[in-house]
């Protein structure tokens, strides 16, 4: 019964994992997006692109991290 719990509460977190996963990667998209469309306006906001890639580099690395709790290295 305890290893029942344990195996449904591992998939329940392996999905939340998942499902954040996907979520940052859409924001990183978007992110990648506006960033993109702003820097190629004649007379763009150089402080507010600086503070977007900014926000999209800590996206990265949770989605990094993210990965990392789902594929964990091998040591061979």
């Amino acid at each position: 019964m305890a290893d029942q719990v344990e195996q449904i509460w591992v998939m329940n977190a392996h999905d939340t994992i998942l499902r954040k996963l996907a979520h940052l990667e859409t924001e990183d998209r978007d992110l990648d997006d506006v960033i993109t469309r702003i820097a190629e306006t004649p007379a763009f906001d150089h402080l507010k692109v600086q503070r977007l890639k900014k926000r999209r580099m800590m996206i990265r690395d949770e989605i990094a991290k993210l990965h990392g709790k789902i594929l964990p290295d091998i040591i061979a």
